[in-house]
């Protein structure tokens, strides 16, 4: 645009510079006119003006003794060029190819352009470079008229012939200045053109697009805590942005009622469990309860129709404390698995906690080689009851799947903010059809009478109270791998 905007100035200055020359080829023709329809002019000796030696008359005197010096149209047009040289307006000067003062002998550019006038040219216009800066270079032909051949006929000259040409030269370097000037003054009206623009443009965009996505962002980071509409813009544009600000109001809407009828869903499904559960443990509860039960009633049967005889004291009380050991077991287990109260946290010993609970699974550990492997060194704030009940629970399940003996290893480390607690047997391992159904409340795989299954069922849900994570990782005849994850902190608030 600017290289456009410089090419048309350009070319609007030559055009007004060539018709300049044209207007004042024209004016001079007229006064050489005129001075030839009056025979020449004659001006007053005075210092400074000379006579011409080329003029079969150059000097008159009159009655008074004045000389005066006489001007023809060639002299005129060299004076007339000498003032608008020094006024800065260009000049101008006659020239030919057969010049009778050597001063009109034409250069290089004259001289093409009188031959062209031979071929019927009317005019040569060009632009060159000068000491001065560019000019445009106007030379037009002098044709011989009537008041011409008073002088020019001796010289074989007729009417109409081409004497020679007028050659005007007019700088246009002032144009070259005033088109830097337009060039700068256009490149910075553009520049600044520009950066308005753009400024606008990043205004707006900020505003109507930036601003309104961020505010869609910091609702949907807010939700579900926060309602969308406690962040989001009141819709002005009713454009796309708007749409999509109101799309996720009604799906905001229409995920909180979806989730409110889940949870009402999901409390209606576990009361259904749990009533359903009261039917499945009723069998594994009455083998649990009643088999120990009955031993006791013959036990205290036989008591009391031997109420002398010590030696059945002695062998049926034992046997009666065993049985109420195992009905307070199965009911403890009972009681934890529907355990609600708050978590206690206490700084605890993870290394004695451990040893503690493995001792007090040591009475099943037939041909079962133990390890432990605890890098904890220092005491963390967790439920210590809690801790041990996932311990045992995961211990006897390990314990009971080596029925011919193994291998039973439990190790506890830190990891960033977390406890981690490994359990891995050699035991017959957990088949891919019973693995996703481990923590099922009363799912087992043993026969009645060896569990209710309870244990991970309630060690699965202490772990959820505690904030932590358990895996699984099991392949039926190599083992079992269980993992609890627990967070920990190390000194009481």
């Amino acid at each position: 645009m600017l290289y456009r905007t410089s090419e048309f100035d350009e070319s609007m200055i030559l055009r007004q510079a060539e018709q300049q020359a044209r207007m004042l080829y024209k004016q001079i023709l007229l006064t050489r006119q005129w001075a030839s329809d009056h025979n020449g002019l004659f001006v007053l000796k005075r210092k400074g003006i000379e006579s011409n030696p080329y003029l079969d008359l150059p000097t008159v005197e009159d009655n008074s003794g004045h000389t005066y010096f006489m001007r023809n149209p060639a002299m005129i047009t060299r004076e007339l060029s000498l003032y608008a040289k020094h006024d800065g307006l260009g000049n101008f000067r006659v020239t030919s190819l057969n010049p009778i003062n050597p001063l009109n002998v034409p250069d290089t550019f004259e001289k093409d352009s009188l031959l062209s006038f031979k071929e019927g040219a009317e005019e040569v216009i060009s632009v060159e470079k000068s000491e001065l800066g560019r000019v445009v270079r106007f030379i037009a032909p002098l044709r011989v008229t009537e008041s011409c051949l008073n002088c020019h006929a001796q010289h074989g000259y007729k009417l109409g012939n081409i004497r020679g040409g007028l050659s005007i030269t007019i700088p246009i370097n002032w144009a070259d200045d005033l088109i830097r000037r337009n060039t700068h003054s256009l490149i910075f009206i553009g520049v600044v053109t520009i950066f308005l623009v753009t400024v606008v443009l990043f205004l707006m965009f900020e505003t109507l697009i930036v601003h309104r996505i961020n505010r869609l962002s910091q609702a949907m980071e807010a939700f579900p805590e926060d309602l969308p509409e406690q962040h989001l813009l009141p819709p002005l544009f009713k454009d796309e942005l708007d749409s999509v600000n109101e799309n996720f109001v009604h799906f905001c809407d229409r995920l909180k009622k979806s989730q409110n009828e889940l949870i009402k869903a999901r409390s209606q499904a576990h009361l259904s469990e749990k009533m359903a559960s009261l039917g499945i443990l009723t069998a594994g509860i009455a083998h649990e309860v009643n088999n120990p039960l009955g031993g006791m009633l013959n036990c205290v049967k036989s008591m009391r129709e031997n109420p002398e005889d010590k030696e059945v004291m002695q062998r049926y009380l034992p046997l009666i404390d065993k049985g109420l050991r195992q009905i307070e077991l199965t009911m403890r287990q009972l009681l934890n698995f529907g355990r609600t109260e708050p978590l206690t946290l206490r700084e605890v010993d993870i290394e004695t906690l451990v040893n503690e609970c493995m001792e007090l699974l040591s009475f099943k550990h037939k041909n079962i080689q133990s390890e432990i492997d605890v890098s904890v060194s220092t005491p963390l704030l967790l439920d210590a009851e809690a801790l041990k009940q996932i311990i045992i629970n995961i211990g006897l399940n390990s314990i009971q799947a080596m029925v011919n003996g193994g291998r039973f290893l439990v190790e506890c480390k830190e990891i960033n903010d977390d406890l981690m607690l490994l359990f891995q047997d050699s035991g017959t391992g957990i088949s891919e059809k019973n693995l996703p159904h481990i923590f099922d409340p009363f799912f087992t795989t043993k026969d009645v009478g060896e569990g209710t299954g309870l244990g991970l069922a309630v060690t699965f849900s202490l772990v959820e109270r505690m904030g932590g994570k358990i895996s699984v990782d099991s392949r039926e005849g190599e083992g079992t791998v269980f993992t609890v994850t627990l967070p920990i902190n190390k000194q009481l608030a």
